[in-house]
């Protein structure tokens, strides 16, 4: 036993980042994901840096517990061996626009016709109900597109900017992942299949309007839609004597330690101060006095007050803080392996703690079609078809 979907296979069509994410979740569950790559193989392979080409980080930290095969699904042979893997396959999964899948003649109807079991999992840029069904999406415009950048300017940048981080492929992979889970639930009751179709706009907005639907959540609208405290300029690590340091003084009970803190309880009978709903009518006025106070201590000196009022603090870490974070490290967070390939490097753990069943490290990131002759015998051809197969271009290894 190696995890909670142990025994579950995975057909995994993904490139990039997004859907590789959200198998790469399974398979650390347990899943046996199976990554069908194009002869190139999968972009994210060539992102610098890296040890050895077509290895690069981000597909190292997006891809283990995986098997790599490559075929050519545009050759009648490698759509042959594609769909021989899928006839076995519990999840299919991919994030190409649904139509192009069409044309590669590995629509839902053509795999639901081999294997009724199959849950077939999409996620592409926009629901296929709407006009923009057939539009390109990237996680910069589906930030764009969801009002990341707008929101940020909005909330004091300089110009509109995208998140730093990849957000809208990462979070939209939890739900992708999350979407293959129970719909494998719903099989065991029901015994039948279905397709599954996971949009990036359409799941971004549940993170973004989660807050900032604000006014508009009622009909008709009591107030401009935008949750003002994430919006308030003064919402930021902020600037002491030496450095930064994140603080959230948020119920009345922080409020009141914190003017103890800095000693001016007076401001406990405040009317700007002295409830969460005056406060929440004018954050950025009560952040305000919490940036003009950090001013006036060493973060150290902060770290320390605050705590001890029990006050919710932190350190505001750089990624090279993280790297040595000493909680990170007491956990066994970051793990070196050795790769085959790439020698020693740094693997994060699953985030979840199972008491039982628990996911583990089980394959290094595949070299690209490290596995095919495996995967192909697996899926019932000789080993003269597969270097038929191999010697046509339909396959590679």
């Amino acid at each position: 036993m190696s995890g909670p979907l142990d025994s579950v296979r995975i057909l995994d069509l993904t490139t990039v980042v997004m859907g590789p994410y959200a198998t790469q979740i399974l398979a650390d569950l347990g899943a046996d994901v199976v990554k069908v790559e194009p002869p190139e193989g999968d972009v994210m392979r060539y992102n610098a840096p890296m040890r050895s080409r077509g290895m690069g980080h981000i597909f190292l930290n997006a891809n283990r517990n995986k098997r790599s095969v490559v075929l050519d699904l545009k050759m009648d042979a490698g759509r042959a061996a594609c769909l021989a893997i899928a006839k076995n396959a519990d999840v299919l999964v991919y994030n190409i626009r649904p139509q192009a899948m069409a044309r590669l003649r590995l629509s839902y109807d053509d795999l639901r016709a081999l294997n009724p079991r199959l849950i077939y999992a999409g996620a592409f840029g926009y629901s296929q109900r709407g006009p923009y069904a057939a539009k390109a999406a990237y996680d910069d415009l589906i930030q764009g597109a969801a009002g990341l950048p707008w929101l940020a300017k909005e909330a004091g940048a300089e110009a509109p900017r995208y998140t730093p981080v990849i957000i809208a492929d990462r979070s939209v992979g939890l739900h992708l992942a999350n979407a293959v889970c129970a719909a494998l639930y719903r099989r065991e009751k029901s015994g039948v299949g279905q397709r599954v179709d996971v949009p990036m706009f359409e799941s971004l907005l549940q993170t973004v309007l989660g807050e900032h639907m604000g006014g508009y959540t009622y009909e008709p609208p009591v107030a401009p839609p935008g949750y003002a405290r994430m919006l308030a300029k003064e919402r930021r690590p902020y600037e002491t004597k030496d450095g930064y340091v994140c603080v959230l003084v948020y119920n009345d009970k922080q409020w009141q330690a914190f003017f103890r803190v800095i000693g001016r309880p007076e401001l406990l009978q405040d009317p700007r101060y002295a409830t969460q709903e005056a406060r929440s009518r004018d954050f950025e006025g009560a952040y305000a006095l919490v940036a003009e106070e950090m001013a006036k201590r060493s973060t150290s000196e902060w770290l320390a007050a605050l705590e001890a009022a029990d006050i919710p603090v932190q350190r505001m870490n750089s990624l090279e803080d993280i790297v040595n974070d000493p909680h990170l490290s007491a956990i066994g967070y970051f793990r070196e392996v050795e790769h085959p390939t790439e020698g020693r490097i740094r693997s994060m753990a699953v985030p979840s703690e199972w008491s039982e069943s628990a996911p583990e490290y089980r394959r290094h990131a595949p070299r690209l079609g490290e596995h095919t002759r495996e995967v192909l015998r697996e899926a019932g051809f000789t080993d003269q078809a597969i270097e038929d197969m191999l010697r046509s271009g339909a396959a590679r290894v």
